[in-house]
């Protein structure tokens, strides 16, 4: 497993090694060793999403309060999406920042966003499925929205491809008129949250430290 770490604090890009042969390929898309080392804690999966989508199909950006929040692990097993981490972290570094990683069936990458961090993605081909792990359930009265196509926010989407967006997230707010509404997460309260989870993890004997290591 190769291990990028995206230019947006607390997001990183991991890629499976592939193994090949004439009945097929064989990878691991998630290895929760790997995942501690590099993050700093396990991740405690408590929901495991798929979505199928045409293409087109614009989902996001998507976020919820802090704490607990809800880190995603997205993997996409068939087809091809742009997937896009924002930092809306008031205060953060990148704060407004966008970046997108192309995640399909030929690379096989998947992405991690931590807590507190915004999610998007746009479907490059019909019947593009996209898994997720969530460290928490869903919960509607926790969950946020920002505008995706918000001109501040700076994502280049693919020219070619006409966005599809649910009501939801037409009707979703500018990240100004988010801020402006006190809606979205701190990064003080971030790094708190994310120091919290991996003394959690030390003290389970899952964290990276566990061997002696990092």
């Amino acid at each position: 497993m190769d291990v990028r770490p995206l230019e947006i604090p607390g997001a990183w890009v991991f890629t499976p090694r592939q193994h090949t042969d004439p009945r097929g390929v064989f990878l691991e898309w998630f290895q929760a060793e790997v995942f501690a080392d590099v993050v700093g804690h396990s991740l405690t999966v408590t929901q495991a999403n798929n979505s199928v989508s045409r293409r087109g199909t614009l989902r996001g950006v998507h976020y919820a309060d802090v704490p607990p929040s809800q880190a995603k692990y997205v993997y996409c097993t068939r087809g091809a999406v742009l997937d896009v981490v924002v930092d809306i972290r008031t205060d953060s570094p990148t704060y407004g920042c966008s970046e997108s990683v192309l995640l399909d069936e030929v690379d096989r990458r998947a992405v991690y966003l931590s807590e507190g961090l915004g999610h998007a993605f746009l479907a490059l081909a019909d019947d593009s499925s996209v898994t997720y792990l969530c460290s928490t359930p869903y919960a509607s009265g926790r969950e946020h929205g920002v505008h995706p196509l918000d001109p501040d926010l700076g994502i280049a989407w693919p020219a070619d491809v006409e966005p599809v967006l649910s009501a939801k997230d037409t009707a979703a707010p500018t990240l100004a008129e988010a801020a402006a509404g006190g809606a979205l997460p701190t990064y003080a309260a971030c790094l708190e949250f994310y120091a919290a989870l991996s003394s959690e993890s030390r003290r389970a004997g899952t964290g990276p430290n566990r061997d002696g290591g990092q």
